[in-house]
């Protein structure tokens, strides 16, 4: 990055020199989108401690390291990456540093549903995405999600037909294989009427050095849709990982959501959803962290309109020095009435070094509402310790099933079966300490 807390045109234009992959658009209106980014970028400044949504993450480490854009990418072959597949999803868009890998994706426009990328689905679908694109996430005060929309020019594309159902999972992956490279990942899903959906939004690394991922995903559900949004972020342990989502909901439609965080030295994860009258979402999520990592989930949940409903659970399960923080508003604007609004903070503390700030926030301006929010912090229960020791395990087994229990809570909530017995064993390795 730049000089610390700031993001200079002089920055900017190194980056887009360095940047082989920004030729103008076809479409007028994505270019002046672009445009309007680098206008933004040019005047924003890093958040610091100072900035109140900011203050309990310290990302100066990032500023004062150097990272560029992707300038040739590495081939990769399918026995490189096939760990990651996922049995269910047999359609797949495979991303390296950023950069679409045709030969590794399986896209598909099938009866109308378009998995491609924005790309390849210009033609079909300019209209229909041009709502939507650049246009569900705020980038006019949001330094990362400016930078990102300034190097919009691909991404992963979805597009559902009204009253398709799309029967199998797809798998959207990200992958980082170069150290001191920025990526600038972009996603965006529109579900039609009555349409369906499941997606996995999945964020690796094939190696440890230092590295940056810029994303921004946008999730748009027209009246009656279904989505399930499952995303996974486990980068290389010194990776920096800063990801903002916005998903907006139609009358009567679900949006269904669990994001997990394993990797990244420090990640930031901003996820805004906008509740239209009878939309219903779940939202829920597992941070667990060791070492010195720092974890930081941002939550806005907005019912606009009445008679809507959402439930949150938020985990942290840290040990080591880590570093977790969770906050999360629940806005009911003026003539929400008949809202129904449930959130849930629970954070595990396995060592005394470790350390979570939590903030759940409640905004009420109607009065005919049902809301609740809650935050426990602590470590194990010494009585469900002692309960376990009496049927018999060592205090060690009794600690491991317990921890494990806690997070695996968040994991059962995944419809994928292969990817839920992934991340178990991920949460059991690394929640296990050994006698």
């Amino acid at each position: 990055m730049s000089a610390p807390g700031t993001i200079n045109a002089g920055y900017l234009e190194n980056l887009l020199a360095g940047q082989p992959h920004l030729p103008a658009s076809p479409l007028a209106w994505l270019n002046a989108l672009r445009a309007e980014a680098v206008d933004r970028v040019g005047v924003l400044t890093v958040p610091t401690l100072r900035d109140e949504e900011w203050r309990f993450t310290d990302i100066s480490q990032l500023t004062k390291m150097s990272f560029h854009p992707v300038r040739t990418t590495i081939s990769l072959q399918v026995a490189d990456i096939e760990r990651f597949y996922i049995e269910e999803a047999t359609t797949r868009l495979v991303f390296i540093d950023g950069v679409y890998a045709p030969q590794l994706s399986s896209a598909i426009t099938d009866n109308g549903v378009a998995v491609v990328n924005l790309e390849a689905g210009f033609a079909a679908h300019a209209a229909a995405i041009e709502p939507y694109l650049g246009r569900l996430t705020e980038f006019r005060d949001n330094v990362f999600a400016a930078l990102n929309t300034a190097f919009l020019l691909d991404a992963a594309l979805i597009v559902v037909p009204r009253d398709i159902s799309v029967a199998v999972p797809v798998h959207m992956l990200f992958i980082a294989t170069q150290k001191d490279v920025v990526s600038y990942p972009r996603c965006l899903l529109l579900a039609e009427s009555g349409s369906a959906v499941t997606v996995i939004e999945d964020y690796v690394s094939l190696q440890e050095d230092a590295y940056f991922t810029n994303a921004v995903t946008e999730i748009a559900l027209v009246d009656n849709a279904r989505v399930n949004h499952i995303r996974v972020q486990r980068e290389g342990a010194k990776a920096f990982h800063i990801a903002n989502c916005a998903v907006s909901l139609a009358r009567a439609s679900n949006y269904q959501s669990v994001s997990v965080a394993f990797g990244a030295r420090i990640s930031r994860y901003n996820l805004n959803v906008q509740l239209a009258e009878e939309a219903e979402c779940a939202v829920d999520g597992l941070a667990l962290i060791s070492g010195r990592q720092l974890a930081d989930t941002h939550t806005c949940i907005d019912h606009a309109k009445p008679h809507a409903v959402s439930h949150q659970m938020h985990k942290c399960i840290v040990g080591g020095s880590a570093h977790a923080v969770f906050n999360g508003k629940i806005m009911v604007r003026q003539g929400a009435q008949r809202t129904d609004s449930r959130q849930s903070s629970r954070n595990l503390l396995l060592t005394n070094k470790a350390h979570v700030d939590t903030k759940p926030q409640l905004e009420i301006f109607a009065d005919d509402v049902k809301c609740t929010h809650g935050a426990t912090i602590g470590q194990l229960d010494n009585e469900e310790v002692f309960y376990l020791q009496s049927r018999g395990l060592s205090e060690t087994a009794a600690r491991n099933m317990l921890t494990y229990a806690f997070g695996a809570e968040i994991i059962e909530r995944i419809p994928i079966s292969s990817l839920k017995c992934q991340l178990e064993q991920t949460v059991l390795e690394q929640t296990t300490i050994q006698p």
